[in-house]
């Protein structure tokens, strides 16, 4: 099939097989959403007007460790792609190598941190070297699915909103002939907010804008910068992410269909970000930080017309309604919403301390000073790229513990086991008492989520990253566990004969064991776990992110394709304070809420 028939910016209108042709699209991210219901989402996409697909693709999952590539199961991009065209959707790919997407490390993996050097999003040669054997790979795997070799991907980003980090000329350049050297013809495109519209633009890449309100006149200046082109609006943003601790952000309805309709009056493409949020499993969150650290939530439901759980919402309806006017023959039906249970509530029955699951951990490390986390030589010397780490040192007498603020994020502290305070960005001091002889002291480090998004991306390093001093005198000689809380860990943990039933001293930090019954064929649920203070959840060895009681989010999604029926194994890693059971519900609870239309614009970026 010739090229000239693929999807053309050649004038005012996209073009897609010689005819006139409006993207009418919306994001889900595979890497979001259980396998088991991408088809699901895919026909609730296809029955909602839409005709494309844009999905990210996250580095950091797909080469976890240098040179060892996963495409399989939860990652099978191929298969995801492929079902989009079996739906009937033709597919926007965004392969980054940067993401952005409210995902650890904008989607770059941890392991390109142990440069020191490192210069992320340039052409700094530690970086350029990773991208060309990442996209040796990663183009070998897409190129068969592009149009012109019968495919569904009309259209490749490249990168993604450079114009707002912009610190290499060289670096656009190089990205566009990653792609076009390994056999990409496809339209190419960049996407922007307004404030990296203005970054100059490459011979034959179309530049489209990202935004949620039409008052700055953003989609003129985006004319008025290519004139005789297309307008694209690649993420129409149907909502907005949640950090820990604040409000959960909703955009009305009413209000988003408003923009929407008058984009598709103006002749505009658009795309809605997110058409279906999903969900951070695991420790895949990213973070903010303009002045102020704040990680995000584990749901990415983002108030979009697809809930987290993939049910239609208001906007789903609304938005039907409204693309229904745009295509000639009536729409798919809406496939039925998926059943949700609430299953009784599990009582806890066994415990095991974070002592004494040490012993479960890979060889620990010694060395002088604090070493991070991207540096600690496991995972095949790749470091750690994410969870918690514990790093002990013996001390031998009391006083002020001072961070100087080298923790990243937060980090539990103990002397000889016993809690004696917490350090982070805020709480940099911690009092010691006076003690006689020598006394273990343990540090226990998470991290929280690397930043995502602006000009701190070099600087994500995890765990200690610099001196801690007790009494203005720098700590020496650790011990260091890496707790990544991998699927393998998780197994040898609950193989283990070492779990306690004697709930009289139960100790926290530690893990929790339940069991939860299923009847019948499982159901999606949502977990809830008041009266517990913060951790993270693994059913059936599955990571489902992390809880926190600050909220704004009091729940974690389970899906019911990673339940099984008969017995399904609960474990809960917490922090700091334990419930005796584990509640279940058929609704999510999100907290308080804010309405992002009336936060000023500058507040949300």
């Amino acid at each position: 099939m010739s090229n000239l028939n693929g999807l053309r910016a050649d004038s005012s209108h996209f073009t897609l097989k010689g005819e006139p042709f409006s993207i009418l699209g919306g994001s889900v991210h595979y890497f979001r959403v259980p396998r088991a219901y991408w088809r699901d989402r895919l026909l609730k996409m296809k029955a909602c007007g839409l005709n494309t697909l844009t999905t990210y693709v996250p580095w950091n999952l797909h080469e976890p460790e240098r040179g060892a590539f996963s495409f399989q199961d939860q990652l099978d991009l191929k298969a995801y792609i492929s079902l989009a065209a079996e739906v009937g959707l033709w597919v926007i790919l965004r392969p980054g190598p940067y993401i952005c997407a409210e995902w650890d490390l904008g989607g770059l993996p941890s392991w390109l941190l142990q440069d020191k050097d490192m210069q992320l999003r340039t052409t700094y040669p530690g970086f350029i070297n990773a991208v060309n054997l990442y996209f040796d790979k990663l183009i070998s795997v897409v190129k068969p699915l592009m149009f012109e070799l019968g495919g569904p991907i009309i259209a490749v980003q490249v990168e993604n909103e450079y114009g707002s980090y912009a610190k290499d000329d060289k670096y656009m350049p190089f990205i566009k002939n990653c792609l076009q050297s390994r056999g990409i013809n496809e339209l190419l495109m960049t996407s922007d907010n307004w404030e990296g519209l203005s970054y100059e633009g490459m011979d034959g890449v179309l530049k489209t804008i990202n935004l949620q309100r039409l008052s700055f006149g953003a989609i003129q200046h985006l004319a008025y910068m290519q004139p005789q082109k297309p307008l694209m609006v690649m993420e129409y943003w149907s909502g907005w992410f949640d950090v820990w601790g604040e409000h959960h952000h909703v955009f009305h309805a009413e209000d988003m269909l408003a923009v929407v309709s008058e984009i598709l009056e103006r002749g505009v493409s658009i795309n809605l970000y997110m058409f279906h949020g999903g969900t951070n499993f695991g420790f895949m969150n990213g973070a903010m930080n303009f002045g102020t650290y704040k990680p995000q939530v584990t749901s990415y439901d983002y108030d979009a017309p697809l809930s987290e759980a993939g049910d239609c919402t208001t906007k789903y309806h609304l938005l039907r309604d409204l693309f229904s006017h745009y295509h000639s023959e009536p729409l798919p039906e809406v496939p039925p919403p998926q059943e949700k249970k609430a299953y009784q509530p599990v009582l806890i029955q066994q415990y095991l301390s974070l002592w004494d699951s040490l012993q479960f951990t890979d060889m620990p490390y010694r060395s002088k000073r604090p070493v991070n986390m991207e540096n600690l030589p496991v995972n095949n010397n790749n470091g750690q790229a994410c969870g918690y780490t514990l790093y002990e040192t013996t001390i031998s007498t009391g006083g002020a513990l001072h961070s100087r603020n080298n923790v990243r994020d937060r980090a539990l502290v103990f002397v000889d086991r016993q809690f004696v305070g917490c350090l982070d960005y805020k709480s940099h001091e911690v009092p010691l008492p006076d003690t006689e002889g020598q006394r273990t002291l343990a540090l226990l480090v998470e991290n929280c989520g690397r930043v995502n998004y602006g000009k701190a991306l070099d600087n994500q390093r995890k765990g200690i990253v610099g001196d801690i001093v007790l009494n203005h005198t720098p700590l020496r000689g650790f011990t260091t566990f890496c707790l990544d809380l991998k699927p393998s860990f998780i197994k040898r943990l609950s193989n283990s004969g070492q779990w306690k039933t004697d709930f009289k001293s139960v100790s926290v930090p530690g893990f929790l064991q339940a069991r939860l019954c299923v009847d019948g064929p499982p159901k999606d649920t949502f977990i809830k776990l008041p009266g517990w203070g913060k951790g993270v959840v693994f059913v059936n060895g599955q990571n489902l992110g992390r809880y926190w009681i600050i909220g704004p989010q009091h729940f974690l999604y389970l899906p019911g394709p990673w339940l099984r029926s008969g017995e399904n194994q609960i474990i809960v890693f917490e922090e700091q304070k334990v419930d005796e059971k584990i509640q279940f519900s058929e609704n999510p609870d999100h907290g308080k809420t804010i309405d992002v239309y009336k936060l000023p614009f500058c507040t949300l970026l």
